[in-house]
C-alpha cells in the first residue's frame, strides 16, 4: 500500500497550476518613422565590442568610462541586488529536496543527597547512583511539490534574478551614458572658454583703441564706456563657464566613484567628433534594451505567482522518516534493540478562510496584468526614445550646418565693421552689435555640435547600446533576451 501511495504522490508532484506563460504580444513596426532608411554605420564593430564611447575618439573619455562598471556606487548597489536575487534562487531550489537532519545528545543524571559519596538511600531502602543516557537520530522531511507551488517559486525567483540582471546592466548603461553626456558638455565648455579668452583679448584691444581715440578727442567718452561694458560682460560669461565646468567635473567624479574634492579633469583641446550610430531594427530593440528584458522577466515572475497562490486551495502534504536510537550504555547505541524507525505522512487543508485564498489569487492576477502593462509601457517608451533621438540626430545635423554658416558670416561682418570704425566710417555702437552677434553665433555653433554629440549618446542608450559583460560571476543567462546582451 505504501509504495502505491508514494507513486501517487510523485505523480501529483508534476502538477503546475500556473497559467502557461507567453511573452506579452507587442505590435512592432517594420521601420522607424524618423529614419526609414537608417543603415548601419561604420565602425559598428566598436559598438559590438561594448566600448561604444570610443566612437568619440577621446582617450580620456575611454579611461573614465572603463571605471564606471567597477567603481560607480549606484552600479555596485544594483550588483549587490543581483547577487541577492541569485542567492534567492538557490534558496528556492533547495525547497524541492528533502530536509535531512542529524541529532545527538548525551546526558548524565546525578542524584542530589548533600553527601560526598554521590549516592543516597531511597525510600525503599535501596541506593540510587549516577546514570548516563545516549541518543542519536537521523530524520528527513519532504514536502512533495504536488501542485507546483515550489517549482513556481523557483521559476519566480529565476525570473526575478534575470530581471535584476537586466536592472544591473541598465544601471551600468545609464551611468556610462550620463558620464559621456557630462564629459561632452565639459569639453564644450572648454571650447567656449578658449573662445571667450580670445574674445576678451579682442575686447581689451578694442577698449585700448577707444580710450586712445577718446584721449585725442576723436570719439566721445561713450565709446570707452561701451567698450568697457562689452569687456565686462565677456569676463562675466567667462567666469560663469568656470562655475558650470566645476559642477560637471564634480558630477563626473561621482559617476566614476571618486571624491569630487580630490578629482581634477584638466582642460583639453576640444574634439568636435559626431559619430554615426550603427542601426538596429525595431524587432531587435526588444532584445538589446535591458530595461525591456527586465520588464518581461517580471511578467514571467508574476505569472508564476498565480500558480503559487492557486496551490493554496489544495492540501499541503509532508512526508517524514527517521531512525532514533537511545541507550544508557555507549556500546549499545547502534544495536537494533535500541533503535526505533518511523515513517509518517501528514497533510493540512484549510476548510474555511472566508475568501482569503480567492483574494490572493485575484491579487496575483491583477499584479500580472500590472506587470504586462508596465512591460508594454517600457516598450512604447523605448520606441519613443529611439524616434526622439533619431529626429534629434537628423535635425541637429542641419542646425550645426546652419550655425557654422552663421558664425562664419558673423565673424566676417565683425572684421568689416572693426575696419570701418578704425577708418571713422561708423560709430562704436555698430562695433558692439557686430561683436555681440559674432560671439553669440560662435557660442551657438559650439553648442550645436555639443547637442549633436549628446543626441548620439542618447540614441546609443535608446537602442540599448551594446556593452561588455559587467558581472564578476560566469554563468549562462537565464533568459534569451538577456542572453543577447553578453
Amino acid at each position: 500500500m505504501k509504495p502505491v501511495l508514494l507513486l501517487f504522490v510523485l505523480f501529483l508532484a508534476g502538477c503546475n497550476l500556473a497559467p502557461k506563460y507567453h511573452t506579452p504580444a507587442i505590435t512592432l513596426p517594420m521601420n522607424y518613422k524618423e529614419a526609414p532608411g537608417w543603415a548601419a554605420a561604420e565602425p559598428s564593430d566598436a559598438v559590438a565590442r561594448g566600448e561604444w564611447w570610443i566612437l568619440f575618439n577621446d582617450p580620456i573619455l575611454n579611461e573614465l568610462e572603463s571605471k564606471v562598471i567597477i567603481t560607480n556606487q549606484n552600479v555596485a548597489s544594483f550588483r549587490a541586488a543581483y547577487q541577492a536575487a541569485r542567492a534567492l534562487v538557490i534558496t528556492q531550489r533547495a525547497a524541492l529536496f528533502p530536509l535531512i537532519s542529524l541529532t545527538g545528545s548525551r546526558s548524565r543524571s546525578i542524584p542530589f543527597t548533600g553527601q560526598s559519596d554521590s549516592s543516597f538511600v531511597s525510600g525503599a531502602g535501596g541506593a540510587l547512583s549516577a546514570s548516563s543516557n545516549y541518543m542519536f537520530g537521523i530524520g528527513a522531511s519532504w514536502e512533495p511539490d504536488l501542485w507546483g507551488k515550489l517549482s513556481n517559486a523557483v521559476s519566480q525567483a529565476e525570473a526575478g534574478e534575470a530581471a535584476s540582471e537586466g536592472d544591473l546592466i541598465n544601471a551600468a548603461l545609464s551611468a556610462q551614458g550620463e558620464l559621456a553626456a557630462n564629459y561632452i558638455q565639459l569639453r564644450g565648455i572648454d571650447a567656449q572658454r578658449v573662445l571667450l579668452d580670445r574674445i576678451i583679448e579682442d575686447y581689451q584691444r578694442a577698449l585700448v583703441i577707444a580710450s586712445n581715440k577718446y584721449e585725442v578727442g576723436t570719439v566721445a567718452r561713450s565709446d570707452v564706456l561701451q567698450a568697457q561694458t562689452s569687456l565686462s560682460n565677456a569676463l562675466a560669461l567667462r567666469q560663469d563657464l568656470d562655475r558650470q565646468r566645476a559642477v560637471l567635473e564634480h558630477a563626473i567624479a561621482v559617476l566614476t566613484g571618486e571624491n569630487p574634492s580630490t578629482f581634477t579633469l584638466a582642460p583639453e583641446t576640444w574634439q568636435p567628433v559626431v559619430p554615426d550610430v550603427p542601426a538596429t531594427l525595431p524587432a531587435t530593440l526588444l532584445q538589446r534594451r535591458p530595461d525591456i528584458a527586465a520588464a518581461e522577466r517580471r511578467v514571467a515572475a508574476a505569472n508564476a505567482s498565480i500558480g503559487i497562490q492557486r496551490a493554496a486551495y489544495f492540501p499541503q502534504i509532508t512526508l517524514t522518516a527517521g531512525v532514533r536510537t537511545t541507550t544508557s550504555v555507549m556500546d549499545q547505541l547502534f544495536k537494533a534493540s535500541t533503535s526505533l524507525w518511523s515513517f509518517g505522512l501528514s497533510g493540512v487543508e484549510t476548510l474555511l478562510d472566508f475568501g482569503a485564498r480567492r483574494g490572493q489569487v485575484l491579487q496575483a492576477k491583477a499584479l500580472f496584468d500590472q506587470a504586462v502593462a508596465l512591460y508594454r509601457q517600457t516598450v512604447l517608451s523605448a520606441f519613443q526614445q529611439v524616434e526622439d533621438n533619431l529626429a534629434a540626430t537628423r535635425v541637429l545635423a542641419d542646425v550645426t550646418h546652419s550655425q557654422t554658416e552663421a558664425a562664419n558670416a558673423a565673424a566676417h561682418a565683425q572684421t568689416i565693421i572693426n575696419n570701418q570704425y578704425l577708418s571713422g566710417m561708423v560709430d562704436y555702437s555698430q562695433v558692439i552689435i557686430a561683436q555681440t552677434t559674432a560671439l553669440n553665433a560662435q557660442q551657438a555653433q559650439i553648442q550645436a555640435v555639443i547637442n549633436q554629440q549628446a543626441a548620439a549618446v542618447a540614441l546609443i542608450q535608446a537602442i540599448g547600446g551594446h556593452w561588455s559583460p559587467i558581472l564578476d560571476i560566469d554563468k549562462k543567462p537565464l533568459h534569451n533576451n538577456l542572453g543577447d546582451l553578453f
